[in-house]
């Protein structure tokens, strides 16, 4: 079962009213999607974070907006950049029954062999993009890496066919992979070279 929510519909326009909203511990945002026209709202902070905190900012939430119940996925938020705090939600309207194309986050597991070796660990992509029903939106994608060794690397092809939802990424993108250390003689070298140049 979703986790409620309560929102309320705001006034538009003015950069003073989104800044009294804050000052008074809510959050602007805005829910558009199926069978909905862009609506702008509130939410309190407090509740979000808190539902988010409990949930993970992947699960199904339910808006209730005037007696209206919305199910909703939380399409993009905006933090502030100085503070630890949220901006900006934007909320997309969904249809249980149907499939979301949306971003996972990828969990990784294991201790790889490389790194315990002295590899270095480098993640280039953080999520995956994956087709799936609202009601089976993972919080993330598990990605085993424990047998991973320096020089070796993983990509969608390698989990495509041990993940329960479709992902859409191609064959190719890039998960993780483990790079040789740089030694002391090499930063050296690297470093005269630098010198050279300069």
């Amino acid at each position: 079962m979703s986790t409620v929510l309560s929102v309320t519909k705001r006034e538009t326009g003015h950069r003073s009213t989104l800044t009294q909203l804050r000052k008074g511990g809510a959050i602007p945002a805005v829910i558009y999607g199926y069978k909905l026209d862009s609506t702008p709202i509130s939410i309190s902070a407090k509740e979000f974070k808190k539902s988010i905190q409990k949930n993970g900012q992947n699960s199904v939430f339910s808006l209730d907006l005037e007696g209206k119940k919305v199910n909703v996925v939380v399409s993009e938020v905006q933090q502030c950049s100085l503070k630890d705090e949220v901006n900006h939600v934007d909320f997309l309207a969904i249809n249980m029954a149907e499939e979301l194309e949306v971003d996972v986050p990828i969990k990784l597991i294991g201790q790889s062999v490389g790194v315990s070796e002295g590899g270095i660990l480098m993640q280039p992509n953080l999520e995956l993009k994956v087709k799936v029903k609202p009601a089976e939106l993972p919080d993330s994608i598990e990605v085993d890496i424990s047998s991973l060794k320096v020089g070796e690397s993983l990509t969608v092809a390698e989990i495509r066919h041990q993940t329960p939802v479709e992902i859409i990424s191609e064959d190719d993108y890039l998960l993780v992979t483990i790079v040789a250390p740089v030694s002391a003689e090499q930063e050296e070298v690297s470093a005269s070279v630098e010198e050279e140049q300069v």
